[in-house]
């Protein structure tokens, strides 16, 4: 049994090429027509492999370089071995990742699981929903009553679009995920599994227990938004969850009722947003990281990873531990627990 491609290059392209691109500077002209047809990490390279090398830990690897060309800062390039067509770019990871979704277009956008072009005969849509030319809906996907979905958006097999949901162009809902109560925008890409538009967790006591706060809201989600598999997304309780532009949110994420998330944010997996909060433009939160209810985060903030917040964040800072502080705080903190307990230890040698 032979081992399957995946994902073919769509064509080669040569060194000179990728400098006009990326906006890099090819250091060597006369190494223009090295051609490219792979991407590759700098510590494996390979045959027509382009790599990247950023960041003065990852230097000492320029030297003993493989591959056919290599993107790095200006300080490195002296380093890189005859024959390797060396491009230099202040940011080589980001133009490396640019050369990349060029190679491997349907690497960079899911596409459709099976060969099916427009609505297949095994999926069900409903009579009175609008699906505008050029979308692709496949077997066993449910679209419900009065739906909407854009052209040129893929909705994979046994996915659920519901009732009067919105969904915009050039979009994609990944295999088995399920939309709700949700408006959704331009060239938006939902993975496989996936829930958008759910019940928040709303309950109040009663005499016989907890009782269930009707959730009346929906989930807005803007164009450009990315949300990774098995993520959740409640509808607000009265007002709209809401996710903005550009937003790029990972698998295994909970996003809870009434929650404001604000443009070009990155949300790493296994974050826990609780309800009513209001996340600004731009912040960056690593794995694991839990929010109270009710907080705000202000834009640009960085949230460290495993970090539990109980409390507002200012724009711009950057937090981190458990619970969370300014990260110089938490650092100090840490140090001085170290100190005490390297001094216990000492003490208790002393006295043995």
């Amino acid at each position: 049994m032979t081992d399957p491609v995946f994902f073919a290059p769509s064509r080669r392209y040569t060194a000179g090429e990728v400098a006009n691109l990326t906006g890099s500077v090819l250091v060597d002209s006369g190494q223009s027509n090295v051609s490219i047809a792979a991407l590759a990490p700098a510590n494996e390279g390979g045959e027509n492999a382009l790599v990247f090398v950023d960041g003065r830990r990852n230097s000492a690897l320029m030297p003993s370089l493989r591959a056919a060309a290599v993107l790095c800062p200006a300080e490195f390039a002296s380093k890189a071995p005859a024959g390797v067509a060396v491009l230099v770019h202040p940011r080589p990871q980001q133009a490396f990742a640019l050369v990349g979704r060029l190679l491997f277009p349907t690497a960079a956008t899911p596409g459709p699981m099976t060969s099916e072009t427009g609505v297949s005969p095994h999926a069900h849509v409903d009579p009175t929903a609008h699906v505008e030319a050029g979308v692709i809906i496949e077997a066993g996907a449910v679209i419900g009553p009065g739906a909407s979905i854009g052209g040129g958006t893929v909705i994979a097999p046994n996915a659920v679009v519901g009732q009067s949901c919105q969904i915009g162009r050039d979009g994609y809902v990944g295999p088995g995920a399920s939309i709700q109560y949700a408006l959704i925008g331009n060239r938006v890409i939902i993975h496989g599994g996936a829930r958008i538009g759910q019940d928040g967790f709303g309950f109040v006591g009663g005499a016989k227990g907890p009782e269930r706060v009707p959730q009346v809201g929906r989930v807005v989600i803007q164009d450009d938004v990315e949300i990774g598999s098995n993520t959740t997304v409640d509808r607000g309780a009265m007002s709209d969850t809401i996710i903005g532009q550009g937003t790029k949110i990972d698998n295994l994420v909970q996003i809870a009722h009434n929650v404001r998330i604000g443009r070009n944010c990155i949300i790493a997996g296994l974050s826990g947003i609780s309800g009513s909060v209001v996340v600004g433009d731009n912040v960056t939160m690593g794995g694991g990281v839990g929010l109270a209810d009710h907080l705000t985060i202000g834009a640009g903030a960085k949230l460290a990873a495993r970090s539990g917040f109980m409390s507002n964040v200012p724009a711009g800072e950057i937090w981190g531990g458990y619970p969370a502080q300014p990260m110089a705080e938490a650092m100090r903190e840490i140090a001085m627990l170290r100190k005490l307990a390297r001094t216990r230890k000492q003490s208790e040698g002393g006295n043995g």
